[in-house]
């Protein structure tokens, strides 16, 4: 592969310092080696996970895609601890935008999550949908995105991690392991995989694409630490789910428009 580059001040006697200047400057990277520095992240909140990210966590802006094999398997509990860390964080956003099921207000509680800094977004046109997240991200009215798209094209990604890097905004896309073979314009892609039901409580991860390196062997998490796996123990008959039909009267989450719903963040 031949790459010219035209910028000033690189010293060609030194081939360890050119190679330096041309990763600081055009975005190069070592696939033999995980990129750990120079980037921002959130600890996912689970060790071996962390290990695995570029920079030792989640990125704080950018596009992030998890590909799951079916709904409901802990897809929105891996990403809980990060999340509730933003939202105890910042004066920002948490949106979710068309999520498939009415989100458990209980089980976010729970989780960590501020419960006021959280904002649910319905949008019934693929326009509208688009829309609504593109301007959610851009605007730096919301700290972190968590959607779920039924059909997206890779330029339609490309803008959103454009408009993800210029708001500063971690924007998670759930979509089908189905499209784990295709490419994606997505910074980071991760594969999850439910264990069998005697591991209830774990969940199988492969990273696809990460930048600096190679894609993953697949490896095991556990989604509950010590506290909650006795609390599990103890409600196992009736879980706690982050997706649920709850008692409006008791959910203080109600699925509303972009234009009422950012109305006081200036959208």
């Amino acid at each position: 592969m031949f790459i010219q580059y035209k910028g000033a001040g690189i010293n060609k006697s030194d081939p360890k310092k050119v190679l330096e200047t041309l990763m600081r400057e055009t975005g190069l990277w070592k696939a033999s080696k995980i990129d750990n520095e120079y980037r921002q992240t959130v600890s996912s909140g689970f060790d071996t996970l962390d290990k695995e990210l570029p920079g030792l966590g989640w990125p704080q802006s950018g596009v992030t895609e998890v590909l799951y094999d079916r709904i409901g398997i802990g897809e929105l509990k891996l990403m809980m601890p990060a999340i509730s860390h933003l939202s105890r964080s910042q004066n920002r956003w948490i949106a979710l935008i068309n999520p498939p099921h009415i989100p458990y207000a209980p089980a976010l509680e729970h989780e960590g999550v501020d419960l006021t800094r959280l904002l649910v977004i319905t949008q019934k046109t693929p326009k509208d949908y688009l829309w609504a997240l593109e301007k959610s991200i851009s605007l730096k009215s919301c700290r972190a995105v968590i959607t779920w798209p039924n059909q997206i094209k890779d330029a339609q990604v490309r803008r959103l991690q454009v408009a993800s890097k210029e708001g500063n905004c971690w924007t998670i896309l759930l979509r089908s392991e189905k499209l784990a073979s295709k490419t994606s314009p997505a910074e980071l892609r991760i594969r999850l995989r439910s264990c069998r039901s005697a591991e209830s409580t774990n969940l199988k991860i492969k990273i696809l694409k990460r930048h600096g390196g190679w894609e993953s062997p697949e490896f095991k998490i556990t989604l509950l630490d010590k506290l909650n796996r006795k609390r599990e123990t103890l409600i196992r008959k009736k879980p706690t789910l982050i997706y649920g039909e709850a008692d409006k009267k008791k959910l203080s989450l109600t699925p509303t428009s972009i234009s009422t719903a950012h109305q006081s963040s200036g959208i």
